[in-house]
């Protein structure tokens, strides 16, 4: 008799909270929405990462990590500040898990 694979009919989000990946995962995905957002407005605004790092009063650097999705390290300061720089602002809420 074969053995069912216990992740049939199960949700993706199952799985990653099987093993434990789930919080992992969705902060990744908000700062890639994040980053994103801050790289199309940039686009629209045609404001170069130099002159958002003016505006900031920071580094290229800085904003290099603020727009690599990959960097978690990014202070929610930091999100608020640029949010600013570019005539926007930063809005988080709690939603019921």
């Amino acid at each position: 008799m074969r053995k069912q694979n216990k992740h049939v009919g199960s949700n993706f989000d199952d799985f990653l909270k099987e093993n434990n990946l789930l919080d992992e995962c969705e902060a990744s995905a908000v700062k890639r929405v994040l980053a994103w957002q801050f790289e199309q407005v940039m686009q629209e605004m045609k404001i170069s990462k130099a002159e958002l790092a003016r505006r900031m009063h920071t580094s290229r650097a800085g904003i290099d990590r603020l727009l690599n999705p990959d960097n978690p390290s990014v202070t929610l300061q930091t999100m608020e500040k640029a949010a600013r720089a570019i005539n926007r602002r930063l809005s988080l809420e709690l939603k019921l898990a």
